[in-house]
């Protein structure tokens, strides 16, 4: 989601920047297009991040001993960006 809220931003403001030609006065649409692109870029690079931390996986092996038979478990549980599965 943020990768393409990202997007989205440096395209409106390159489009401000370099395609709008309107005068409005007391508003730079220059400096608000490239404000826009440096927002959109840092969204960007932080939606990357975040998805490259997410991929990350922890797996877990516990092993114990059955008290009531005296038989030997092995329980698996993987966990990815903080949810457990068996």
């Amino acid at each position: 989601m943020s990768i393409g809220a990202g997007i989205a931003l440096f395209a409106i403001g390159a489009i401000l920047a370099f395609a709008v030609n309107v005068d409005v006065p007391g508003v730079s649409l220059d400096m608000i297009g490239y404000i826009l692109m440096g927002a959109g870029f840092l969204v960007f690079v932080i939606g990357l991040v975040l998805m490259m931390r997410r991929r990350q996986t922890e797996s877990v092996t516990h092993v114990a001993v059955d008290p009531a038979g005296g038989e030997r478990v092995t329980r698996n549980s993987t966990s990815t960006s903080g949810d457990q599965g068996v």
